[in-house]
């Protein structure tokens, strides 16, 4: 279930509470107008927790991770493969798998 982001559009609320706080509603729920504890005007904000950041495959590779896109029945692209690695993966040849050692790290 989402968590909003509302403010109080008075300074101090009545409440008591901060001026921001955060509410878990199903998404399909009309905004809060009014403070659940207080009964004061509120408005949702954007929170940048709710944005999602897009990453590239180079930034992926570079933090560990395979990516792996599927082409066909059982061959992948390796799209962060690194040198010495196959451009394409084929699940019935075990020698175009990723190497786990270059990106397992203790």
């Amino acid at each position: 279930m989402p968590i909003y982001t509302y403010e109080h559009k008075e300074e101090n609320p009545a409440c008591g509470k901060s001026p921001v706080f955060e509410w878990e509603q199903v998404a399909r729920d009309l905004p809060l107008t009014v403070c659940p504890f207080c009964g004061t005007p509120v408005e949702r904000v954007l929170s940048p927790s709710h944005i999602k950041k897009r990453h590239f495959n180079c930034e992926l590779r570079d933090k560990g991770f395979t990516k792996l896109v599927r082409v066909d029945e059982g061959i992948f692209e390796n799209v962060t493969r690194r040198p010495g690695e196959s451009k394409y993966m084929d699940r019935r040849k075990p020698e175009t798998f990723p190497i786990l050692e270059k990106t397992i790290k203790d």
